[in-house]
C-alpha cells in the first residue's frame, strides 16, 4: 500500500526535524556566515523533503542529512572568497591615531547565537564553535574544511567521510593531514589560559560594561589582559594591548559618557554584548532612543578581556533576537 503524501510529510518531520540545530552548525563551521548557514538548512530539508519518498535507510537519516547539507556547502563554496576575521588578514596591528576606514565589500565572517546552536554542543565541544576557531576553518579549501570538521568534530569514521565525499578513505586522510597542516598556521595552538570562574567572569562583564558605559578610559585599560586584541568587521585593522584598545575608543568612538547601552549576549560559545548607542548621535533619531550599533563577543581570562570582536553589522541584531531600539 502506497503512503499518502501528508503521511510522508509527517514522517519524515518527525525523523528529520532533530537535526536542524546541529545541522545549522555544521553549514555555519563550513561557510562562515549565519545568514549563509540558515539558507543551506533550509534547502538542505527541501532537497531532503523531495527525496524522502525514495529514502532507502541504508544509511541513518542524521548520515544522509549531513551528505546533502556538506554537499549543498562545497557548491555553494565554489569560486568563493573565504570569510576572514580583520586578524587574519595578515596585517601588522593598527596605530589607534589613524581613524579606521571600513571595507564592506569584503564577505567577513560572522557570529551565530548560542540560542540557534544544540545546547549539548556548547558544553561538550565549544572550542568547535568559538571564533578563532571558525575563523581558521576559513583558510582551508572547501573539501579539506569538510574532512575536518566531519573527522574532528562530528568523529566520523574515514570510510563514512570517504563515501559522503565519493572518495578512499586513504584520500581522506591525506586531506585531514594537510588540514591539520595549515590550520596549525593559521590559528597555532591556543595557549593554556585559565578561564574565570562564574563568579570571575559576572564581576569582569559588569566592570566592562561600567567601563563602556561611561567611557571611563582608565577603566578600560584595567578590564583588558596586557595581550588583548580588539578587532571590529567591517574594519581591517585590530589592536593589541589595553593602551591602544584605550587609545582607539577615546579617539574614535562617538559616544560620550551615558550614550551606550550594552545588552548581554551570547555566540560562539562565548559572552558578549549588543551596544546600542544614543540615537542623536547617530543623527538617527530621538535623544531618548539608543538604536543598534554593534555587536561584540569577548575572550576572558581570569586577569581579563584577552579579546574582542566586534561586528559592526546591524543586520545581525534581529538573528540574536534582539530589539530595534531601546
Amino acid at each position: 500500500m502506497t503512503r499518502s503524501l501528508t503521511s510522508v510529510d509527517d514522517e519524515f518531520q518527525r525523523a528529520a526535524d532533530s537535526y536542524r540545530a546541529e545541522l545549522l552548525a555544521h553549514c555555519y563551521r563550513m561557510l562562515g556566515s549565519v545568514h549563509e548557514a540558515e539558507d543551506l538548512v533550509q534547502e538542505t530539508y527541501l532537497n531532503a523533503w523531495r527525496g524522502y519518498p525514495a529514502f532507502e535507510g541504508r544509511a541513518s537519516i542524521r548520515t544522509w542529512l549531513y551528505r546533502i547539507a556538506t554537499n549543498a556547502c562545497l557548491t555553494a563554496l565554489e569560486g568563493r572568497e573565504r570569510r576572514p576575521l580583520p586578524i587574519g588578514l595578515g596585517t601588522q596591528s593598527s596605530d589607534p591615531e589613524v581613524a579606521p576606514v571600513e571595507q564592506a565589500e569584503v564577505p567577513w565572517l560572522e557570529p551565530i547565537p548560542d540560542a540557534l546552536l544544540d545546547p549539548a554542543s556548547i558544553v561538550t565541544s565549544r572550542e568547535s564553535v568559538r571564533l578563532a576557531f571558525i575563523a581558521a576553518l576559513q583558510h582551508l579549501p572547501p573539501r579539506q574544511r569538510a574532512v575536518l570538521v566531519l573527522r574532528d568534530v562530528l568523529k566520523w569514521r574515514a570510510a563514512e567521510v570517504a563515501e559522503m565525499l565519493g572518495t578512499t578513505p586513504a584520500a581522506v586522510n591525506s586531506a585531514l593531514q594537510r588540514a591539520h597542516a595549515q590550520i596549525s598556521q593559521a590559528a597555532p595552538t591556543r595557549d593554556a589560559v585559565a578561564e574565570p570562574t562564574t563568579a570571575q567572569q559576572r564581576d569582569l562583564l559588569d566592570r566592562f560594561v561600567a567601563a563602556f558605559e561611561a567611557k571611563d578610559i582608565h577603566a578600560i585599560i584595567e578590564v583588558f589582559t596586557q595581550d588583548a586584541v580588539m578587532e571590529m568587521p567591517p574594519f581591517p585593522g585590530w589592536y593589541r594591548g589595553p593602551r591602544d584598545i584605550a587609545r582607539l575608543v577615546a579617539n574614535w568612538c562617538p559616544a560620550s559618557a551615558g550614550d551606550l547601552r550594552l545588552v548581554p549576549i551570547a555566540g560562539n560559545g562565548q559572552p558578549g554584548f549588543a551596544t546600542y548607542i544614543r540615537a542623536s548621535v547617530l543623527s538617527t533619531g530621538q535623544a531618548g532612543l539608543f538604536v543598534p550599533w554593534k555587536l561584540e563577543l569577548l575572550e576572558l581570562a581570569v586577569t581579563g578581556v584577552r579579546h574582542s570582536t566586534s561586528f559592526f553589522d546591524t543586520r545581525l541584531f534581529k538573528v540574536f533576537g534582539l530589539p530595534d531600539c531601546l
